[in-house]
């Protein structure tokens, strides 16, 4: 089992920033990937960003260039800057854990952390 506890939601105005954490416990040494998804009420879960094990990263194109993904692996921690914000960014943003970087679904996930962006 892994666990993942995310933090660093909250509100912030249209064209600021923000940086989620991730910190990830348990057999992490399983998993080759960690990344973000994000929902939006009434929609599917939308994945966002991912990051390999050795720092390969990959991101959607609806955030490329504004988000950067980046892990810590001493201390089991992926994190998620968010900048250049704009409102439809609004969403609970996952963290995820998964076996497969290519094949990133998500194995294991977190309990979300709202993100709000006000215009």
């Amino acid at each position: 089992q892994v666990q993942l506890v995310e933090s660093g939601g909250g509100l912030v105005q249209a064209g600021g920033s923000l940086r989620l954490s991730c910190v990830a416990s348990g057999r992490i040494f399983s998993m080759n990937a960690m990344g973000w998804y994000r929902q939006v009420p009434g929609k599917e879960r939308e994945w966002v960003a991912k990051i390999g094990h050795g720092g390969t990263t990959k991101y959607a194109d609806s955030v490329k260039g504004r988000f950067i993904i980046s892990r810590d692996n001493a201390k089991n921690t992926v994190y998620l800057q968010m900048n250049s914000l704009k409102p439809d960014d609004t969403a609970v943003y996952y963290c995820a854990a998964d076996d497969s970087y290519y094949y990133f679904e998500g194995d294991y996930w977190g309990q979300g952390t709202q993100v709000t962006v006000s215009s």
